[in-house]
């Protein structure tokens, strides 16, 4: 069977500003776990490659799959959906399978369609793979856990327990210089060192899909596939993309130690959480090259804080974001504007606390409710949704109201918030010294797009 995999066109990226452009790993891994059983697979990254629809077109047709799976996040489904459409008129007897975040909370919605034949919940790398081998063998798809079709829902597919036991995600079949992270010209990669976060902050979709309970690869895993970028990739700076690559202290000390001593010459970056950061941690990250945290801030406010259920208090957010500057460490505040009980005042406060913070850069999103998400459950509950279009649903363009907030106050608050903490002819200066012509473009493009 010939599968070929697509990342739909997605021309207004909400990361494009910050000059981010990541690979579709999900998608990579399951093309990997194909490939290691004699399948033969594509994948077309239309989003990194900027392609036109009549592009597409083309290479579906040439390529002429069997099955093609298209991968969607919220903002991105209309695009998605499309090319679901854009496939069947190609290539009619194709099966077309909808997988990712938002069909797995919404798969009555994209079952609604005649060109979606499947639908792919949870984590997909066994799901594809025992659909496959059943549509090439001609068995009953009421077998394989995981996907919904036609008018049936199969039991869920029980979480993969090993993750070392998956192969590295095929970054062979992607246009691997195409991804970069804050506009580094430098060779770029991300990497997932764990599944599944046990912290049940409301408006985080992703433990909503990999499950509340922590899987983490063996350090010694994690550093083969650093190797690997480095050596068959040419890769000069890894992100690691994990919900919180921190949460075990211990064994990020041991990932750590191990990077010393294969003696590896390489930069990289890693999600944190405040509360999970100390001196003797943050020493091994800096010795070790790592060189960027993404930290969640959130608010100032520690009440709205304790409402999303972040489990953390500001202290430890200062404390945080002190000790990673003494370590050399840049350092990326993600805010959250606009929440269920956010005013214009703690809005203020928030973007005020920032500043205070003193971070390398500083990330204003709009509190966006995705299916999946507590937040989203409580915000239709209580009747807070204004805007029912997914392809808003971007944390860039607001999408309910607070007490005191319509929907463009909260956006000129934000854009309020980037010209405060970026325009500052101090911060400008340090930055620069530090990240030279990378932090002006960055900047300017963030202040034109917000």
């Amino acid at each position: 069977m010939n599968v070929l995999f697509i990342n739909p066109p997605y021309f207004n990226s909400k990361y494009k500003f910050i000059g981010l452009v990541a690979p579709p790993l999900g998608i990579a891994y399951m093309a990997a776990v194909l490939e290691e059983n004699n399948i033969d697979v594509k994948i077309i990254d239309a989003a990194a490659l900027e392609m036109t629809w009549d592009a597409l077109e083309t290479e579906i047709k040439r390529i002429s799959p069997d099955l093609v799976a298209i991968t969607a996040l919220t903002p991105t489904i209309d695009k998605a959906l499309e090319t679901a459409e854009l496939t069947k008129k190609t290539c009619p007897q194709a099966t077309v399978v909808m997988g990712g975040y938002h069909p797995t909370f919404n798969y009555l919605e994209m079952l609604a369609r005649d060109y979606v034949d499947i639908v792919m919940m949870g984590e997909g790398e066994y799901t594809m793979l025992e659909l496959v081998e059943t549509l090439e063998e001609g068995g009953d798809l009421k077998n394989v856990k995981g996907i919904a079709y036609g008018g049936v829902v199969n039991p869920p597919r029980p979480l993969i327990n090993d993750l070392d036991e998956l192969p590295f995600p095929a970054r062979h079949l992607l246009p691997m210089d195409h991804y970069k992270i804050l506009n580094m010209k430098l060779h770029t990669a991300t990497m997932i060192s764990g599944r599944g976060c046990p912290m049940q902050c409301s408006f985080c979709a992703s433990a909503a899909l990999h499950g509340n309970r922590l899987r983490m690869r063996s350090p010694e895993n994690v550093v083969d596939e650093m190797e690997h970028l480095i050596n068959d990739h040419n890769s000069g700076m890894i992100a690691f993309m994990d919900d919180t690559f921190t949460l075990k202290p211990s064994r990020v000390e041991d990932i750590c130690d191990e990077i010393k001593r294969r003696n590896m010459d390489v930069y990289w970056g890693c999600t944190a959480r405040a509360d999970t950061l100390n001196e003797k941690l943050l020493r091994k990250l800096s010795d070790s090259g790592c060189i960027t945290m993404f930290l969640g801030v959130e608010s100032a406010d520690q009440q709205q804080l304790d409402r999303v259920n972040k489990q953390m208090t500001i202290e430890k957010i200062r404390q945080a974001f002190k000790l990673s500057r003494e370590n050399d460490i840049r350092t990326i505040a993600s805010v959250v504007l606009g929440m269920p009980g956010d005013t214009k005042e703690s809005i203020g406060r928030t973007v005020k606390f920032v500043r205070e913070l003193n971070p390398s850069y500083a990330l204003f999103s709009l509190a966006t409710p995705y299916p999946g998400t507590r937040f989203y459950q409580e915000a239709v509950q209580d009747n807070l949704i204004k805007v029912k279009d997914w392809s808003k649903y971007t944390l860039l363009s607001p999408v309910l109201e607070t007490v005191d907030c319509s929907l463009d106050e909260l956006k000129k608050m934000q854009k309020k918030a980037f010209r405060q903490f970026y325009l500052r002819p101090v911060y400008l200066m340090k930055q620069v010294r530090m990240d030279g012509p990378i932090l002006l473009k960055t900047v300017a493009a963030m202040i034109k797009e917000v």
